[in-house]
């Protein structure tokens, strides 16, 4: 059946897009489109299906999270000017971390003789995109039915394409609800797809070949690169190729801990004799190879004079002048816009092809480097060791209980970087079982995006884990009633200090830099009266909740009971754990 309606044409154009899901909060100014998410050539259940949540941040971060684990497009609808407020932060989350969500919303009526006294005229915006336009890739209110198409095709093209982002589009709720008199031609979707990523010219590749093939130290720092996992293992290729030590900074799962040349942890000492460094996917260049004053501030250089820094990136085509995370302007020598899932093949077939390495250098230098990671991870052990008995428990003994109950299972970190120490001490060997942070810094995100991350396992053994701060949980907790609503199979486990630790750690410096009282540090920073029983709100939720357990030995019966549940009874549990706040 041809679309009826302005709304029919909306939901059509998604289905013609392959769009499986979409999340929402619902409001009165996408009624139609609602109506035709359920009732338009939907059979028993809405299609696409509908992901009911119970606030637009919520619905955006779950959008974010659910393309993070599938490279697919989610919807996040949200309510006119006050549902686009309140996604405002989850949509600027998404930009920063170079995400693409589709964020849908109406307006209106824009003609006023149609609108309903007060509640039309304080909801309706000219134009309303302007709310968020410094933080999306492009924004759209289209007028008329027949602009519609190409508003959506646009959009999700747009969205997709290198580098990708977030895009908003407007519909009026007369368009949505006109009838459709004249019949519309739906198009062929494929003609709209996102361009191949970008490429580097020839000529820069060669350049970059030459200074890693004849560099005696290089070093590769990686940030953005797990956003792909064939990119990953060419990473790997490469460092295995020339033996060069990888940084993995973090963004997201970018180089195996488990391999000789992952050198994360000897961060300085590697920037600082570095005579090339290859920064790939960097959110902040200028950042990463510095020395920096906790107190003041005051960044200084730590590389050597001399050093060449190869900078690959698609940042620069993302900047905006009202956010500053564009980050500090960094010296570069050679500066090259490419998507690393494309440039690192062409990078090695190069270096491959120019063959102007040493192999006995490269190997002896593999030695020392091996030796090197060994020895960063021998410092791990020990810290955990030397942290064992501690009470609250310590956040080593934490992530290691975890693992140990996890380890045996199909397991994917959805959320949660829980201070590095995952990274450190659970086997990451292949790239996609950790899917990244927020972006944007900020908070809420974790308990949304986990939702999002973890609904294309449902009906499977995999277990979602969220390492969960309890600060953050408390801004979107009603996250975990869409969590329950839709079965995933998500363990969160709560690494609950009871204090916002972020911010006492500043207020420490700040005193210690002031010549004042350490010991108030605490002061308004503190949730211990009263504690919050996070076991107890996930039950509220009908999510199976554990805890709060203060004794280090009780950490991982507990959560092999709520992975038992999750398998078992399929549905999400939560472990709520009480634990040192360093």
């Amino acid at each position: 059946m041809p679309p009826r309606y302005g709304s029919d044409l909306v939901v059509e154009l998604l289905k013609l897009l392959n769009i499986e899901a979409v999340a929402l909060n619902p409001g009165s100014s996408f009624r139609g489109i609602h109506d035709s998410l359920v009732n338009y050539e939907s059979g028993t259940k809405p299609n696409p299906e509908m992901i009911l949540c119970c606030h637009e941040e919520i619905a955006v971060a779950v959008a974010h999270g659910y393309f993070k684990a599938t490279g697919k497009i989610m919807p996040a609808i949200v309510h006119n000017v006050v549902g686009l407020q309140h996604a405002s932060m989850a949509i600027y989350n998404a930009w920063c971390d170079r995400t693409p969500v589709m964020v849908m919303g109406g307006t209106g009526p824009i003609n006023s003789s149609k609108r309903r006294p007060w509640i039309d005229w304080i909801h309706t915006a000219q134009v309303q995109g302007n709310l968020v336009r410094d933080f999306v890739k492009w924004d759209d209110q289209p007028v008329g039915v027949e602009a519609i198409p190409s508003s959506i095709l646009r959009g999700y093209r747009l969205a997709l394409s290198d580098p990708q982002g977030p895009v908003y589009l407007c519909f009026d709720v007369s368009d949505q609800e006109a009838a459709i008199e004249k019949e519309i031609s739906l198009p062929d979707v494929s003609r709209f797809r996102p361009p191949a990523p970008l490429q580097a010219e020839a000529e820069s590749i060669k350049e970059a070949a030459r200074l890693l093939a004849n560099a005696e130290n290089p070093v590769i720092l990686a940030d953005y690169v797990g956003r792909n996992n064939d990119a990953v293992w060419s990473l790997v290729q490469l460092a295995d190729l020339l033996s060069i030590p990888v940084v993995d900074l973090g963004a997201r799962l970018n180089f195996p801990n488990t391999h000789a040349l992952n050198l994360t942890g000897k961060n300085a000492d590697l920037v600082a004799n570095a005579d090339v460094i290859l920064a790939l996917d960097l959110t902040d260049l200028y950042g990463a190879p510095v020395k920096q004053d906790a107190a003041t501030h005051a960044a200084v250089p730590a590389t050597k004079p001399g050093c060449k820094i190869i900078n690959v990136t698609l940042n620069d085509l993302a900047t905006r002048s009202w956010t500053s995370d564009f980050q500090e302007l960094a010296p570069v020598d050679l500066p090259i816009i490419a998507n690393t899932k494309v440039f690192l093949p062409a990078l090695i077939e190069e270096i491959q092809k120019q063959g102007k390495f040493s192999k006995n250098a490269v190997g002896d230098r593999r030695k020392a480097l091996a030796a090197q990671h060994d020895e960063v991870h021998a410092r791990w052990e020990n810290i955990l060791k030397r942290r064992w008995d501690e009470k609250p428990i310590a956040p080593p003994r934490l992530a290691y209980e975890v693992w140990q109950a996890l380890k045996n299972e199909d397991w994917l970190l959805v959320a949660g970087a829980f201070r590095g120490w995952p990274s450190r001490l659970w086997t990451w060997d292949k790239p996609g079982l950790f899917l990244g942070g927020y972006g944007g810094g900020g908070l809420g995100y974790g308990p949304a995006a986990s939702v999002g991350a973890a609904l294309p396992y449902r009906g499977t053994n995999k277990i979602c884990v969220n390492l969960q701060r309890d600060g953050e949980m408390l801004y979107t907790s009603s996250a975990l009633w869409t969590a329950a609503n839709t079965g995933v199979p998500l363990l969160t486990v709560m690494t609950n200090d009871r204090v916002y630790y972020n911010d006492v750690e500043h207020q420490e410096k700040v005193a210690i830099h002031r010549g004042r009282p350490v010991e108030n540090k605490l002061i308004g920073m503190e949730m211990a009266k009263p504690a919050v029983d996070f076991a107890n709100l996930a039950r509220s939720f009908s999510i199976h909740g554990e805890g709060p357990i203060t004794e280090p030995e009780q950490i991982r019966p507990a959560v092999e009971r709520a992975i038992k549940v999750i398998k078992e009874e399929k549905r999400p549990a939560l472990v709520d754990v009480y634990m040192n706040m360093i």
